[in-house]
């Protein structure tokens, strides 16, 4: 049963603050709660990378960006409330019904509770096993059993009665982008893979060696013939072209630079364009899973691989169990063992599986390829 106070809210402000894979696994949460309020305008709150994803969704009326000190303690923010009495300001004039704070099992969501608090917001939600005070006029508990994070923010909404039965990722891919994509696209024979190797990650400590990485794709284009695009930020072109510059010289006609080069809608279409992604625990794991493009995963074991791996799609997550795993360290301390001692061999084999497996779904032809390229 729907919530009396909540079902009565017509703004509502969608709290989501870390970065853009976070964001891409609440997309089916923020769907429950537009599908149960047909008639409700939603703003989504986040970080700069984050807010990447509002403007896909079309689940979302508005974005809001905001960089709170407390979510990433490594960068260097201005010392002085000025930019939360800003975004206090910005949130107050917009008189929202509700606040829905989305966190992490490791996150506290009381520091954003008391922004909206101060923006005069009345109903706010969030999950929190810290004792809130007034706060949150709703406190949720999630059980105690292992959830994925997608599962998390189903779970939180679900307390007020808003649910859904679509429970894909939700990024909408403008036509326009597909069209751009297809132009840059090199020039393929879809009888063979195109491979998108994302070698990049905003955490260290969840990073598979460059140097494997371009073993990686040496393997890919010398067993599989593929076409291997080499994709990365602005500020990964350095890593990009370290990569591809140790790749053997003639395996560089099947490789491709592409970082910096693309606006966000057109990195989604490139990977929707791809036959399968290879990456770190990062955003573009999460966006290949909302694209539907199978990914191999080499997962750092930071983190729990049941509470953030890929969503939803065909995918291998890779690691190596260690003593010193879910140890949340942003940099590594011994050697990377969980992800070192993954051969480039074995990433090769996780490769072809998922290929073996499109390929039978999609009558044994690479057709993603195909229908971009026409």
């Amino acid at each position: 049963m729907m919530n009396r106070s909540w079902s009565a809210a017509r703004r509502i402000l969608a709290v989501r603050l870390d970065n853009l894979g976070d964001v891409l696994l609440t997309t089916p949460a923020i769907h429950a709660i537009k599908e149960s309020l047909r008639e409700v305008e939603l703003t989504l709150l986040a970080s700069s990378v984050g807010a990447q994803v509002a403007q896909l969704n079309p689940d979302l009326a508005n974005v809001i960006v905001y960089q709170a000190p407390w979510m990433d303690p490594w960068h260097t923010l201005t010392q002085d409330s000025a930019r939360e009495q800003q975004v206090i300001a910005t949130i107050r004039e917009r008189h929202f019904d509700g606040a829905i704070i989305f966190t992490s099992f490791r996150q506290s969501p009381l520091p954003a509770a008391y922004l909206c608090y101060l923006a005069d917001i009345p109903l706010r939600l969030a999950a929190s096993i810290d004792g809130p005070g007034s706060l949150l006029t709703t406190r949720h508990k999630h059980p105690e059993h292992i959830m994925h994070e997608v599962e998390r923010g189903l779970d939180l909404v679900g307390v007020l009665g808003l649910t859904t039965n679509d429970l894909d990722l939700v990024l909408k891919i403008p036509e326009a982008a597909r069209t751009a994509i297809s132009g840059l696209l090199p020039a393929h024979d879809s009888g063979h893979p195109l491979v998108v190797v994302h070698p990049g990650c905003s955490m260290p400590a969840r990073t598979y060696p460059w140097e494997m990485y371009t073993q990686v794709i040496d393997l890919l284009v010398e067993r599989l013939d593929a076409t291997v695009v080499v994709t990365g930020g602005e500020d990964e072109r350095g890593l990009v072209e370290q990569v591809l510059n140790r790749v053997r010289a003639e395996n560089r006609r099947a490789t491709f630079a592409c970082a910096g080069m693309l606006p966000f809608p057109q990195f989604c279409a490139l990977i929707e364009a791809a036959d399968l992604t290879i990456t770190n625990n990062t955003g573009p794991m999460h966006v290949s899973a909302a694209v539907k493009t199978p990914v191999v995963a080499l997962f750092a074991l930071t983190n729990p691989p049941q509470h953030w791996g890929p969503w939803r799609v065909p995918h291998k997550q890779l690691y190596h169990d260690v003593s010193c795993r879910i140890c949340y360290s942003r940099i590594c301390p011994y050697s990377h063992e969980c992800l070192c001692l993954v051969t480039p061999e074995m990433v090769l084999s996780a490769v072809k599986e998922l290929l073996v497996e499109a390929q039978l779904r999609d009558g044994g032809t690479y057709a993603r390829i195909s229908a971009v390229n026409g």
